[in-house]
């Protein structure tokens, strides 16, 4: 049977099948990204919006995302898009006629797109929205076409992906917000049905050949331990860019406010002042951190 190899989970793919992540399916024996080209959501944001702080500030980006998620978090921000019911069931329903549902934006019509929107300051295209990566072939093919008209490629991504995917498509992509969602096994296992180790490589090969910002959601009582953001921020700290050079302490870290919704509703929003605290804390050791949501 066909085995997916975009994330750690490898999932085997019968004919016809999806895997985990509701946007990989198994196509004349080979596994493929059912979502290639579908989009969900258009729209040209702030780059800041990404969250994306210190890459070209000021400007806007054309926003482009699909459907499927291979991680889980209940508070899922996008889970209409990402992996509720109605997402997940999308490769499904549509199979073949998914061009009568979603409207279709090929690689080409993307990257002409973005250079028309030059005019209202955009710099090129943010893929966002749900999980990129497992359609990584559309991202690869976007990504090139927009590079060669001297436009911007930026990621969104929580990371979840094996190196392989990174390398495809590392040659195309300026910079990358990537979510670090936590710092311990058990709250990327337990919590979002995640690796964190994954994780940990993805943003480590990152960073030494792209722009990079990451970005943290603060879950009271999860992931909100002080000695947890220490622990995190010395291990960012610590990474090393392609010539060997520590870089750590210059990558910005946006540590974001939570708000009870989707499956996650048991909690109240984060305090504020628990952001700006743990804002304190990460400045120990890193030089550039924002809260955000606050």
């Amino acid at each position: 049977m066909p085995r997916c190899k975009v994330c750690f989970r490898h999932c085997d793919i019968e004919e016809g099948a999806l895997g985990f992540c509701g946007a990989r399916t198994c196509k004349d024996g080979e596994v493929v990204a059912s979502n290639y080209g579908l989009v969900t959501a258009v729209a040209l944001d702030p780059i800041e919006k990404k969250p994306l702080s210190r890459f070209y500030p000021g400007s806007m980006i054309l926003s482009v995302g699909s459907y499927g998620c291979n991680l889980r978090c209940p508070f899922c921000q996008n889970y209409d898009i990402s992996w509720s019911d109605s997402a997940l069931s999308l490769g499904k329903l549509y199979g073949d006629a998914a061009e009568e549902e979603l409207d279709v934006l090929e690689p080409e019509r993307l990257a002409k797109l973005a250079e028309a929107y030059r005019r209202e300051g955009n710099i090129g295209v943010a893929f966002t929205y749900n999980e990129p990566l497992i359609g990584y072939e559309y991202v690869r093919d976007c990504a090139k076409l927009v590079s060669e008209r001297g436009m911007k490629n930026v990621l969104v991504s929580n990371g979840t992906a094996e190196l392989s995917v990174l390398e495809e498509i590392l040659p195309y992509i300026d910079a990358m917000n990537i979510d670090l969602k936590g710092f311990t096994d058990e709250y990327y296992r337990d919590v979002l049905g995640g690796s964190r180790k994954m994780v940990m490589e993805f943003i480590s090969r990152a960073v030494k050949d792209c722009y990079v910002e990451l970005t943290t959601l603060i879950i009271p009582g999860e992931n909100d331990d002080e000695e947890e953001m220490r622990e995190m921020t010395e291990w960012i700290a610590s990474l090393i860019d392609g010539n060997g050079h520590v870089i750590g302490r210059d990558i910005p870290l946006h540590i974001s406010r939570f708000f009870p919704r989707f499956k996650m509703t048991d909690r109240n929003a984060t305090d504020v002042r628990k952001v700006y605290h743990l804002v304190e804390i990460a400045k120990e050791r890193l030089n550039y951190v924002y809260p955000g949501n606050c």
